[in-house]
């Protein structure tokens, strides 16, 4: 059985010039940053699968539209 994380959220760390998502899973809130090549101008379509995908890393499923881009 799968756990579904509650919401997440993508933003541009300007301090390490990549992006960084916030994943909620109950109380815990998982923060996993981009490697370098993800550009800082990546549409919303490569941002989602991104965090989708490390979701699903850390063993959570994440629906795409419950990610929430902040530019």
């Amino acid at each position: 059985m799968t756990l579904t994380a509650e919401s997440a959220s993508v933003n541009w760390d300007t301090k390490k010039k990549i992006w960084m998502t916030s994943i909620k899973v109950g109380a815990e809130v998982i923060r996993r940053w981009s490697d370098k090549s993800m550009p800082q101008n990546a549409g919303d379509d490569l941002l989602r699968a991104w965090v989708v995908q490390t979701t699903k890393d850390e063993g959570y499923e994440m629906a795409p539209e419950r990610v929430r881009i902040e530019r």
